[in-house]
Order: structure tokens, then sequence, then C-alpha cells
């Protein structure tokens, strides 16, 4: 007996199920060995900076003069301009923290700075609720899940560890996955400054080595993860199942029935 219904599912590109993406704050001087690392075994990475502090108030920064060359294939993310605990703030200057700390970057970098990381993981619901109204689409929490699962809100995204907790544990959990009918993501934060106090960059080698090069992980930065899902989301499917068109402008993958199709952006596609 035909199905009447096929089974279609979401996948990350090439169909994968599973991606990694790494999240690290403050750009201090100390990224340029932790991106040295991220580029050697192809992983990829988001740097949340406070473009007010690259004078070096707080620990010598990465200059925003570098910071184009440096980042790229990554991506460069808000920080506020001066890493205040912004949930003591009005509401005023914490638009103006996020606002001055993007122009700023975008300058740097030469596109939109669309994603944040709250300083000192201080926020309240006031502040997440002014997020988009800044031009902001995510945001990292402090915390760990110790999990794998998607954010229900991205603009309270929270990781699944501190690069200091369980991060071999987790990465082997994470290899090891396999049901391809769920998504699976992991979530790596810290400070690359933390690698040089604890005198352990082998710890971040050991585990970009072990995670890099898996044929089933996507590796990608937190925006692409977000533009990624939003695509997918976007995606317009017929009553009966049997075709869907995309309207955004990147390619999304879909498994209808275990069988993978490529959307192209702008395409539509009988499944």
């Amino acid at each position: 007996m035909e199905r009447k219904l096929k089974t279609i599912y979401t996948c990350f590109p090439e169909g994968k199920h599973k991606v990694l993406t790494m999240s690290y704050d403050d750009g201090r001087i100390f990224d340029r060995r932790l991106v040295a690392i991220f580029n050697k075994y192809g992983i990829k990475g988001t740097f949340h900076l406070n473009s007010g502090l690259v004078g070096g108030e707080y620990g010598e920064r990465v200059q925003l003069d570098e910071i184009r060359e440096l980042y790229k294939g990554h991506e460069v993310s808000s920080h506020t301009m001066y890493h205040p605990t912004i949930e003591r703030c009005p509401i005023d200057q914490v638009i103006q923290q996020i606002i001055e700390d993007r122009k700023l970057l975008e300058k740097a970098v030469g596109y939109p700075v669309r994603g944040m990381s709250y300083p000192n993981g201080s926020y309240s619901k006031e502040i997440v609720d002014i997020l988009p109204a800044c031009g902001i689409e995510y945001c990292r929490v402090v915390g760990s899940t110790d999990d794998f699962g998607m954010p229900e809100n991205f603009l309270l995204w929270k990781s699944t560890c501190h690069h200091k907790h369980n991060l071999m544990e987790n990465a082997k959990r994470f290899s090891e996955l396999h049901k391809t009918q769920y998504l699976y993501m992991m979530y790596v934060w810290g400070h690359s400054y933390e690698f040089d106090n604890d005198s352990n960059w082998d710890l971040i080698e050991g585990f970009c080595e072990y995670i890099g090069g898996h044929d089933d992980i996507w590796y990608a930065t937190n925006i692409e993860i977000v533009d990624y899902m939003n695509a997918a989301k976007n995606l317009k499917f017929t009553a009966a199942g049997d075709m869907v068109y995309n309207p955004s402008a990147i390619p999304v993958w879909i498994s209808v029935d275990n069988k993978k199709y490529k959307i192209d952006g702008g395409a539509a596609v009988k499944i």
C-alpha cells in the first residue's frame, strides 16, 4: 500500500545531521593563536568583541585594523562597546552599547554584525526584547546544557559547554551520535586568554584535532546556523508534499523518506 504522507526532515548542508560551532569572547590577543588552531583543523568560530576596549584597558586586545584579516572565514559578533553588566544599565545606554559596537565592528569587517553574547552573562527580559530592534538576531547566555539540542530561542542561546567543562567527554558523545532523525549541535564557548592562564593550549588543540574532519559534521559560525535554520523554516511545501519552493537566497537540504534533496535558493523542486 502506498504511503499517504512522506517523512520530510530538515537537514544541515550536504544532508548532514550534526553541527559544531565555537564561541569566544573579549577579543584578547590570544585569539590569534586560537584562530590558527581552528584554521588548522577546519573548525569555525564566532568571536564576540568589545570595540571600545581595543586600547588594552583590560588586557591587550586584538586591534580593529587587524580583525578583518584575522577572523576571515569566521564571524565577528558584538559583545557591547565596553562590556558593562547591562542588566544594571539604563535601557537607552544598553541600546547605545550595542549599536555603537556594531558600527565600529562593521566598519572594520565590512559586513553587518548581527549576533552578540551577553557581557558578564548579564541580561533581562527587557534587554532580550529590544535586541531585534538593535539588529541582533542571536545572543549567547552563560551556562552549559551538556546537551546537543537546537535552541528554542536564539536570543537565549545556551552552549553545550564551556571548554573547561566536560569538553572531551562531550566531544566523544557528540562524535558517536548516529540517529539521523535528529539534528544535533555541539556549541563550545570560552575566552582564549584562559588557555594561556591555565597553560592548557593542548586541550583545545586536542579537541580540534579529534572533532575536525568528520564527514557527518557541519562546521559553522553562529550566524551561519541562524541563517540556515531561518531559511529551512521558510521552505514552502505543497499540500501534497510533492514539491518544495525555497524563497531564500541560500540552499537548504532536506530528507524525504531517507532520500536527500538540495533545494537551491529560488528553486522549486519536485520531491
